[in-house]
């Protein structure tokens, strides 16, 4: 009964300075929304740079040391698409140049289905499927004078003639291991010895990573079975780094917000003064006095967080069907080179962290008033 009583002058309190409140709840209900959107569109930042990194070419996971025959076992819930690789050391030459590369038979259909490197192309086209053809690097296709249409021959290390390629389309990623020492053409136009197989597996959108590639090393014990976060550690830094960042912004943005809630309670705390004076004579204990100011901020972060979550929500259920384009920023970024489109995603990190934090800061807003009254005689 006393608390509920607390609680009933608490809200009238706020009723009655209500322009004072509806101050205070703009600047809450707006941090919150702010940090709720900010917080989604960092998760989606994350998201566009692990699309554009592992789409580009490498896919979610890697792997090498498997055997054409066990390549059907790579089949396993979660994978979306499994793309064979078959590695083999040449020398394109012409009469002027030699430049050694790792030759790549690849399924032209299956590559343009599941990667983007298609789209780095800048002149041709990608080779066509059971063609003889060949697509290289602009930095090769300039050292060894090539343009689209010319032939070329590949040797081997100890300068044998195997066969002769028609450049069928040259191609820029902008990230030097893709964009030196490789050529791909189709796996039939692919000179018969030594090779390598190495494999690339394109995910579905929810498939939990961990999950895929311990069944995979289960099934496949003497491969090498790699996620990109093994391979890619620097992606997975950066968007540690990235949450660590959003972590320190909604602490900074409720640090703030809380002192100005706090200053401005302890101006009405001390311009009542009067009131409180009186509730003490009435036989109010101290303890009451600070469950009062406690209930009026909890009172009005609680709405203001629920407001601004509500409000931060549809904000962002807006721009995740029309994205941000931020390509005029990112063209030479190699974790942006295939789309500078950001969707925000939200998650309960996202949705849920920016409001506790803003009424977590707002019962600590009242620690100063509550000092400031018990202490007055």
């Amino acid at each position: 009964m006393r608390f509920a009583f607390i609680l009933k002058i608490a809200t009238l309190i706020l009723l009655r300075s209500w322009r004072a409140t509806a101050v205070l709840s703009f600047m809450v209900i707006t941090a919150v929304a702010a940090l709720v959107f900010l917080s989604a569109l960092a998760v989606g930042t994350n998201d566009a740079m692990i699309r554009n990194s592992t789409g580009l070419f490498s896919g979610h996971i890697s792997g090498s040391g498997i055997s054409a025959s066990d390549a059907g076992k790579l089949q396993v819930t979660g994978v979306e698409q499994v793309l064979l690789r078959h590695h083999r050391p040449v020398i394109l030459s012409t009469s002027s140049s030699l430049e050694p590369v790792t030759l790549l038979g690849v399924d032209p259909l299956q590559e343009q289905k599941a990667t983007a490197f298609w789209k780095k192309t800048v002149q041709g086209r990608y080779p066509a499927a059971g063609s003889q053809q060949i697509y290289l690097s602009q930095d090769s296709a300039k050292r060894l004078k090539l343009q689209v249409g010319d032939r070329v021959t590949l040797r081997t290390h100890q300068s044998v003639a195997l066969k002769q390629l028609t450049v069928s389309g040259i191609y820029k990623t902008g990230i030097s291991h893709l964009d030196q020492g490789l050529a791909f053409c189709p796996t039939t136009a692919l000179p018969p010895g030594a090779q390598e197989l190495s494999v690339a597996l394109f995910l579905a959108a929810e498939a939990p990573i961990d999950e895929v590639v311990s069944t995979l090393r289960t099934r496949l014990p003497t491969a090498s079975v790699t996620p990109w976060m093994e391979f890619m550690p620097d992606l997975k830094q950066l968007i540690d780094l990235d949450y660590i960042c959003m972590a320190i912004v909604i602490t900074l943005v409720f640090a703030i917000v809380s002192v100005g809630i706090s200053c401005t309670f302890l101006i009405f705390t001390l311009k009542n003064l009067r009131e409180h004076g009186i509730m003490k004579a009435m036989g109010f204990m101290a303890g009451d006095t600070a469950l009062l100011l406690v209930s009026q901020i909890s009172l009005l972060t609680v709405f203001a967080a629920t407001v601004g979550t509500l409000l931060g929500v549809l904000i962002v259920t807006v721009f995740a069907q029309i994205g941000i384009d931020i390509g005029a920023f990112t063209s030479h970024n190699q974790y942006f080179s295939v789309s500078g489109m950001l969707y925000p995603r939200l998650t309960g990190l996202a949705l849920f962290t920016p409001p506790l934090v803003a009424v977590v800061f707002g019962l600590a807003a009242a620690i100063w008033p509550i000092v400031t009254i018990i202490r007055k005689n």
